[in-house]
């Protein structure tokens, strides 16, 4: 992939998840056509879907390579229609199928992001959409991310935000690629390549972690990255959310 630098337009702030779900939502009921059942791919699916969409009919497919984490979905959510457990980069799915391709906190854990995107292009119906959810890679936070060893993940999602669960079989967190495509820069130049059009884009800046002295902490330690860096890992836009749009014809 070329890396042409991109002058990105300002993306909106959601602040929070529950905002995230709810203008995915509106956008989808606004825009997707709801005169008959959707086809939904949830790539990556976990162990649960925060995403309300109870005003329209559709189908839901999840894939996911954790087994554990499917099983616990498929036990305890029971919304999936269709269950895969299977490599996003190596699965063969029927093409021109699925109306939407949702894919949230997936992508950074990829080694080979960009070939499950060209992926999401042939499972998708002409003018059908992908919604990507991830952290920015060229974030300060992206970068702690991707630079710090897994067993510093788990100590932070467990003890840090308090997930008891975090690293057993079926949870959260599981080791970063963070492949260059992971960034505004290169979902931009992606998108440039195959003939996308992203319809929005936003972000999400939001406190990491509730305790006063940690989170500020964390603060300190990404804006210093942010100066040493000369501002190329930004303090703000850790929390990418695209919807992007296939041409109706090829």
């Amino acid at each position: 992939m070329s890396r042409k630098k991109f002058q990105f337009p300002h993306a909106q702030n959601l602040h929070n998840p529950q905002k995230v779900m709810e203008t995915i939502a509106d956008y989808i009921v606004q825009n997707v056509p709801s005169n008959r059942a959707l086809n939904i791919l949830e790539a990556g699916c976990g162990r649960q879907w925060r995403l309300n969409l109870k005003e329209i009919e559709y189908t839901l497919t999840g894939v996911d390579l954790d087994e554990n984490a499917l099983d616990i979905r498929k036990n305890k959510q029971k919304d999936l229609d269709i269950a895969i457990v299977a490599d996003l980069r190596t699965l063969s799915l029927e093409e021109n199928h699925y109306d939407i391709i949702w894919s949230q906190n997936v992508l950074e854990h990829v080694d080979g992001a960009e070939t499950v995107l060209e992926n999401f292009i042939k499972w998708l119906k002409p003018g059908g959409v992908m919604i990507l959810l991830f952290p920015n890679r060229d974030s300060a936070y992206g970068f702690v991310t991707r630079m710090t060893p897994f067993w510093v993940h788990v100590f932070y999602k467990k003890y840090i935000q308090g997930n008891k669960n975090a690293g057993k079989p079926g949870y959260d967190p599981y080791p970063v690629s963070f492949d260059k495509v992971i960034s505004r820069n290169g979902i931009y130049e992606f998108c440039r390549k195959h003939k996308l059009t992203i319809r929005a884009e936003y972000r999400m800046d939001v406190r990491m972690v509730r305790r006063q002295s940690i989170w500020f902490l964390m603060e300190l330690l990404l804006w210093g990255l942010h100066l040493i860096s000369l501002k190329k890992l930004s303090v703000d836009y850790r929390y990418l959310i695209y919807i992007i749009q296939i041409p109706e014809y090829s």
